[in-house]
């Protein structure tokens, strides 16, 4: 019995360059996958000033794994697979007084902003505790970074942190 074709819809995040649709495209046929659909309007953009594609390939389950593997490890963002927003990591610090401040009210104040949930978190203490430092990484939904640093930025103020937020 043959293996069982199957479809996704995906929609990449190309930096607008020479090449970038070409270096998304390749690897899509080289692991035997077939390009159903391509949509790729330049004059579109997001808000990283980057242009959306959709694209719709088909091939059974494990070429289609290996193809959305090769795409992400090339640099390229899929950010919509079948239509569900893929989420993203965000990385920021915060450096103050947080174990005094409330580590498990800053976290929930992080968790409430719509889209957002804290994934990770490494708390380095001090012995001047207004010196210690905390890394927290973010899984958020695609395109909606600067609103997200935005108010993680407002939380540590609120709270007298030093915020650094990823670039």
């Amino acid at each position: 019995m043959g293996k069982i074709k199957m479809r996704l819809n995906l929609v990449l995040e190309l930096l607008d360059v020479p090449g970038q649709l070409l270096d998304a495209l390749n690897p899509i046929g080289r692991l035997g996958a077939n390009i159903v659909t391509v949509i790729h309007q330049r004059d579109v953009k997001t808000e990283r000033g980057t242009v959306p594609v959709q694209i719709t390939i088909e091939g059974d389950k494990e070429i289609l794994d290996r193809v959305l593997k090769v795409i992400e490890d090339s640099g390229i963002q899929i950010i919509q697979v079948d239509g569900i927003l893929r989420k993203e990591k965000i990385t920021t610090i915060l450096i103050g007084n947080i174990v005094d401040q409330d580590v498990k009210d800053t976290l929930d104040l992080l968790n409430h902003i719509e889209g957002v949930m804290v994934a990770d978190m490494d708390l380095k203490m001090s012995d001047h505790p207004e010196q210690s430092a905390s890394r927290i990484v973010i899984e958020a939904e695609q395109g909606k970074r600067r609103q997200i640093m935005a108010e993680i930025k407002e939380i540590g103020t609120s709270k007298g942190f030093l915020v650094i937020n990823e670039v």
